[in-house]
């Protein structure tokens, strides 16, 4: 019984120890935890419940059931032309973006003299990212009268209105995204360091030329690196909304060519204050960005190659 006792006190006192040496941390925490929960987590719960709401900001919300999500998939043209759309964008801007990158940071990989120069030079578009004044830059850049019709005209050419005409505006939204290449470019350039040196000095040695030495050692060695780049950047690309709302002036025009998803997400929530079938929305593309990921996390096993 007295064992039981003094084996009691000592488990108690080492409880009261381990507090006392931790308390302060978790003491430092409590923000965090606040914030999380309280701006994180508790309005993602919140949203879910909305989505089988009908909330309009002004009235209590209204269980609807499946009723969003029903409507979103059978009876909503612009959700279709949105997700067409946004779809289109993935599709081009991120294997052109790391294509562009990886082009970028072998000639920087060559030990060319500035090299902290140019890198800066080159990561400063992903810095400012989808900024407001980088898209209203951007929109000026490839208006009527812009900085590219004024180009052509030197060599007597009639550029067409580039952010008016349906058939080039999206296009100019992904020149946007690629043109912004410096962050994968210095994730590419740390990459290519770590290569071991030896690799191609024994493949110079057998005569392989500079082109089989990319496919055969470069690319595979990178692999992992590129894995990373393409989720980062398509989850970034599923997101952009700025330069589309920018462009367009929140209308997702000419004729809905660059009604992105968050674009279309927006005007439901904030023009239509359909906060309900909004969040549904937000949820559908969690739901996509989600299983995509998933899908190249169970693919990446083909092709990607680890030091092992």
């Amino acid at each position: 019984m007295t064992s039981d006792t003094s084996r009691g006190a000592d488990t108690s006192s080492s409880w009261s120890r381990a507090w006392e040496n931790h308390a302060p941390g978790y003491m430092f925490l409590i923000p965090w935890f606040i914030g999380f929960f309280g701006l994180t987590l508790g309005p993602i719960i919140y949203s879910f419940y909305l989505s089988f709401t009908n909330f309009d900001l002004l009235t209590a919300p209204e269980w609807t059931g499946l009723d969003n999500y029903i409507r979103m998939f059978t009876a909503d043209p612009k959700f279709l032309t949105s997700m067409r759309v946004t779809l289109f964008f993935v599709v081009f801007s991120v294997p052109l973006k790391l294509a562009f990158a990886l082009g970028v940071a072998l000639l920087l990989n060559r030990g060319m003299r500035g090299l902290p120069v140019y890198r800066a030079v080159f990561y400063l578009p992903s810095l400012l990212g989808a900024s407001v004044a980088i898209a209203i830059l951007w929109r000026q850049i490839f208006a009527r009268d812009g900085l590219v019709n004024q180009l052509l005209a030197l060599v007597n050419i009639d550029g067409p209105s580039w952010i008016s005409n349906p058939k080039h505006s999206l296009w100019t939204l992904v020149i946007l995204a690629v043109w912004q290449f410096g962050s994968p470019m210095i994730i590419f350039l740390a990459g290519l360091r770590q290569i071991p040196q030896d690799l191609y000095e024994v493949a110079s040695l057998d005569g392989a030329s500079k082109w089989r030495q990319f496919w055969k050692i470069t690319l595979p060695m990178l692999t992992p690196v590129v894995f990373f780049n393409a989720i980062i950047q398509t989850i970034d690309a599923f997101k952009s909304f700025t330069p589309a709302y920018i462009i367009s002036g929140g209308t997702g025009g000419p004729i809905n060519s660059t009604l992105f998803y968050t674009l279309y997400l927006y005007q439901e929530a904030f023009l239509f204050f359909r906060m309900g079938y909004a969040s549904a929305l937000a949820w559908a593309l969690l739901a996509i960005v989600a299983l995509f990921t998933a899908f190249s996390f169970l693919t990446s096993k083909y092709w990607v190659h680890y030091d092992d």
